[in-house]
């Protein structure tokens, strides 16, 4: 199975026109733009694979988190650098679909849906090795906190960068369109948003206030 579609076709045709100069720039972002946000007939024999793929990313942003704590230095890193790699790669499982598996996705909230699944399972992961192997010590106050409060933010970040994509973000990857202004705004909501998180985490504990 491929992720061939007349959507994809469509956007095909769109660039061959543009390429030859037969539509305008501005003519030719607008249909690429309306192309996108189109929803195509969702499979429902495809959602189980659907949510395969959404568990998948979680589990690939977990091995991504890894990678950026062994890489990165300084203090700015659990700031900075964590939100902007965790929330690009916790959707892994979901571009996956957009390329090959379009069908499987029935829209944005559907998509924000399966984010959101990628970030529960991002988020229950960490807290396991936080609570296993980071701070085996921890009463049972953090774990109630580590298996609630940093999962729900996951989730709710995940689900912010699943509303900002769409076709539109394959079409750009492949050199057909520019870089989907929802997909930018969502994904730096979603940054913040996790970075904020991170930042109260480390004063409320320098404050005392969380004591681990």
């Amino acid at each position: 199975m491929t992720g061939d579609s007349p959507q994809s076709s469509g956007s095909e045709a769109l660039h061959s026109l543009r390429r030859r100069g037969l539509i305008s720039a501005a003519a030719y972002e607008q249909r690429v733009a309306a192309s996108a946000s189109e929803p195509l007939r969702p499979s429902i024999l495809l959602q189980p694979l659907a949510l395969l793929m959404a568990l998948l990313g979680g589990v690939l942003g977990v091995f991504g988190a890894v990678l950026q704590e062994l890489q990165s230095a300084g203090l700015a890193a659990p700031f900075i650098g964590a939100p902007i790699i965790e929330e690009a790669l916790k959707p892994a499982g979901i571009y996956i679909l957009l390329i090959v598996w379009p069908r499987a996705l029935a829209g944005r909230v559907h998509t924000a849906t399966l984010t959101a699944i990628s970030g529960l399972c991002f988020g229950l992961i960490e807290s396991y090795v936080y609570v296993t192997w980071y701070y085996p010590e921890g009463d049972s106050a953090y774990i109630l906190f580590r298996f609630t409060v940093p999962v729900m933010m996951h989730m709710i970040a995940s689900a912010l960068v699943g509303f900002g994509l769409s076709r539109q973000l394959v079409d750009w990857a492949a050199g057909r369109a520019s870089f989907p202004k929802s997909t930018r705004n969502f994904y730096i909501a979603a940054v913040l948003l996790h970075a904020s998180y991170n930042t109260a985490v480390v004063a409320l504990d320098i404050a005392g206030v969380l004591e681990f």
